[in-house]
């Protein structure tokens, strides 16, 4: 018999002992061992749970408790979680987490830690939920150089945009409606912001390239000034507006990654991902493009993911996975402003004169299009030539409402 604990039981952390408790036969045929929670670590008191037995308020009971094996981190944030989480492995125990600020900030440190302690820190819930891409990447597409990878990362700002486009519903009414449906949270910023889908690109770009990026290093936009009319001309160029976490493997090693709003071709595979799903696509120079679709976010979803890795601890209880990057110091990231990109532009002027400006552009119209508004796509530039063109642009009186970068996937 294994025993592990939970540290959290909030919706993964109750959601993990529901699989670990309901599907203990299967589990126990799968990691040839019987799996039994010892302790979960919460604060609050659940006295009528048929497992309230089992709680604990104190961490060093897991800490010190030589018969647990495998800890699931699944209390969020960074703090306490990244010192529980080191003392753990420091302890000889096998971590889980499905905690994507805690990898995305901490990641390179606690997969040391793991290492130099013989143990396995796992997070194949941190990035897309129940979506399978942590091990893809790590085990199935090893044979390839990436590319690039491309995500719809977040799904709370997917269902935004997708109630924006599907039903013409403002930014401001979809929000609502998603923290009514409790897909946002009261304070929805680290999804509306970005910082949801950088931690997440983040994990994957060091997983695929081999040195940890952080979060602070990244360009990283959100959805806040995305409005219905840039939607009408997203659609009449024929696509639509998704956030988009990305990063591209450059010819000189450099890696070019960011988070930001994007026009994407109907034509492309991430176009149709809509409501709360999220897509990962991944370009290798064998496989070609392969996408990963499903469910990003949910309390079973998570939880599955979670659990996945708790049987993979067990079956590596004495021969640690290689799931490992290096440190490093964002010296492997370009600056935003050298990204190349090809920009929908939205401003009030005079579609000759931008031209003269912007080069040759592609201009867009929508129904109802006030008479003094112009709107149009660039050719690919630098971002810094771009923000000089409109410093240009502003300069002689054009005023520009919106610029969004244009997906070439």
């Amino acid at each position: 018999m294994i025993q592990v604990a939970i540290m959290g039981h909030g919706v993964v952390g109750s959601g993990v002992a529901e699989i670990l408790l309901t599907h203990k036969d299967s589990l126990t045929r799968k990691a040839k061992e019987e799996i039994n929670i010892k302790y979960i670590l919460d604060l609050r008191e659940f006295p009528d749970l048929p497992y309230a037995d089992k709680f604990t308020k104190d961490f060093n009971d897991i800490v010190n408790d030589d018969e647990v094996k495998v800890v699931a981190e699944l209390m969020g944030g960074v703090n306490p979680a990244f010192d529980f989480v080191k003392r753990c492995l420091e302890a000889g125990k096998s971590v889980v987490t499905s905690n994507k600020e805690l990898v995305a900030k901490k990641g390179a440190e606690l997969l040391a830690t793991a290492k130099e302690h013989n143990v396995n820190f796992l997070f194949e819930a941190s990035v897309g939920g129940g979506i399978p891409i942590i091990r893809p990447l790590n085990n199935c597409l090893v044979a390839n150089d990436v590319d690039e990878i491309a995500g719809i990362l977040n799904g709370t700002t997917n269902f935004i945009l997708t109630k924006m486009i599907r039903e013409s519903m403002s930014f401001k009414d979809a929000l609502a409606l998603a923290q009514q449906l409790g897909y946002a949270e009261r304070d929805p910023s680290a999804d509306v912001e970005g910082h949801d889908a950088c931690r997440k690109i983040c994990i994957l770009a060091s997983l695929a390239f081999g040195k940890h990026i952080y979060p602070d290093n990244i360009h990283t936009e959100g959805i806040t000034n995305i409005s219905l009319e840039d939607v009408e001309y997203a659609s009449q160029w024929g696509g639509v507006i998704k956030l988009i976490g990305e990063v591209r493997h450059l010819e000189n090693n450099m890696l070019d990654i960011f988070v930001s709003p994007m026009l994407v071709s109907n034509e492309s595979q991430l176009s149709s991902i809509d409501d709360v799903f999220n897509g990962i696509l991944v370009k290798g120079d064998a496989t070609g493009d392969v996408v990963f679709y499903g469910k990003g976010a949910g309390k079973l979803p998570t939880a599955s993911a979670v659990v996945a890795d708790i049987v993979d601890c067990i079956k590596h209880i004495s021969a640690r996975k290689y799931l490992f990057w290096e440190d490093s110091d964002g010296s492997n990231v370009i600056p935003y402003d050298e990204s190349m990109t090809a920009m929908y532009v939205r401003a009030t002027g005079d579609i000759h004169v931008a031209e003269n400006i912007f080069g040759v552009v592609m201009p867009l119209t929508r129904k109802n299009m006030p008479k003094e508004e112009i709107a149009f796509i660039t050719q690919p530039m630098t971002v810094k030539v771009f923000n000089e063109k409109v410093k240009q642009a502003t300069e002689i009186g054009f005023t520009i409402i919106n610029t969004i970068r244009v997906a070439d996937f």
